[in-house]
């Protein structure tokens, strides 16, 4: 049938040929998928991943991105949501009801706290924070209402190191849900699913969540956000919420993360190396009066990370608590000081960031194991380590004036 230059340019003949291969995936782009037929129709199924039926239940580029996120975290399903919060909200929408209850821990990524106190609460599911550096404290606030537990390791800002085999064996026991913010551990530090390698009776969390706006991408270019599982019939639960809520990730910001996944064990791994240099560095400088850094003996919780983590995994974060004599306006005076180090949110990205906190404001109570003062977060980047301590040596002047 021939057709007029405006059909013919739509509905053109040609395809590219097949066997095409290269170092990065292709990216595929789709709302409407094409069926050859009303059989093939009614028959695909986009659930297990073996067919296409629309763009935003999957193409080859998110399924792919799925599949790695999986080797990465060690997990057997993943879905992706628009952001780390994103991916945080879901797993609640997916597994709470009004009536049941959610525990976190106090030291919480605060936007995940502020989900708890504000649309949970309203939808009638209640929570409570216990105490990250308290086994006991988890233990006796676990209640018959009680459907998920989240944990951090290391926990916000302040960087705690929780005793994680502990939390997940007793949430077992009580057959409560856990679901992990692994953000900071980004499947490499720990294996989440796999706690206890080469024990006979395995133990890992239910849920592994990540805010891929860090290491995955590592550009601090990409909002996005992975929720990861290998129970079957859990991962269902959450993907047919993930559908009936519409989450979708744009193509090109998956195809920014498939090309910086190959290189993210050696960012890494650069991030600690550096970030561990200054913490130690920082520790003999008297206007810090603590250094939270896992890594650090006598950091909170270092005994926990040691006997979890590889020796080389201790991430870009490390936080100073600068001392009481010191006023907000000085401590602010010597952030604005700072010149490698930027104003901002976020971590993992190639430059180095820096963000002072009001702890007092964001936590239920001063946590016990961290020194009165002003606590300071610093996002190592991938700047020369002695360039980085050059810059908070100047802003130490300004402060020390």
């Amino acid at each position: 049938m021939d057709k007029k230059p405006p059909t013919a340019l739509i509905h053109h003949p040609y395809r590219p040929p097949e066997g095409f291969d290269a170092p990065q995936p292709g990216i595929f782009k789709a709302s409407s998928v094409f069926f050859p037929n009303v059989a093939a129709m009614r028959s695909r199924e986009w659930k297990d991943k073996t067919a296409y039926t629309y763009g935003l239940h999957g193409t080859p580029s998110s399924y792919t991105l799925e599949e790695r996120l999986c080797t990465l975290e060690g997990g057997l399903q993943c879905v992706l949501a628009p952001s780390g919060l994103a991916a945080l909200a879901l797993v609640a929408l997916a597994l709470l009801r009004s009536g049941d209850e959610v525990l976190l821990p106090d030291n919480v990524y605060e936007p995940n706290k502020s989900l708890a106190e504000a649309e949970l609460r309203n939808w009638g599911i209640s929570h409570r924070f216990y105490d990250p550096m308290n086994l006991a404290d988890l233990e006796a606030k676990l209640s018959e209402k009680t459907r998920l537990v989240w944990l951090e390791a290391a926990g916000s800002v302040t960087l705690e190191f929780p005793d994680l085999v502990g939390m997940v064996r007793l949430c077992k026991a009580r057959g409560v849900w856990t679901a992990l913010d692994n953000t900071w551990g980004a499947g490499i530090a720990f294996q989440a699913f796999d706690l206890l390698p080469g024990q006979p009776t395995p133990l890992g969390v239910d849920i592994a969540t990540q805010a891929l706006t860090k290491y995955p991408s590592g550009g601090g270019d990409v909002l996005m956000g992975s929720v990861t599982t290998r129970d079957p019939a859990l991962h269902m639960r959450i993907k047919l919420t993930h559908m009936r809520l519409g989450l979708n990730v744009g193509a090109n910001d998956v195809e920014l993360v498939l090309r910086a996944l190959p290189s993210i064990y050696l960012r890494y791994r650069a991030h600690d190396a550096s970030t561990r240099a200054l913490a130690v560095w920082c520790q003999s400088q008297r206007e810090f009066a603590q250094v939270l850094h896992p890594a650090l003996p006598g950091s909170p919780g270092h005994a926990y990370w040691r006997g979890l983590c590889t020796s080389d995994a201790a991430a870009c974060l490390f936080s100073v608590v600068i001392d009481a004599r010191f006023s907000q306006v000085q401590v602010d005076a010597f952030v604005d000081a700072l010149r490698l180090f930027r104003l901002a949110y976020s971590w993992a990205g190639p430059i180095s960031l820096v963000v002072p906190y009001d702890l007092a404001r964001s936590r239920g109570r001063w946590p016990v194991q961290v020194a009165a003062g002003t606590v300071v977060r610093f996002a190592v980047g991938l700047e020369d380590p002695q360039d980085l301590r050059a810059d908070i040596e100047q802003a130490l002047a300004v402060l020390r004036a």
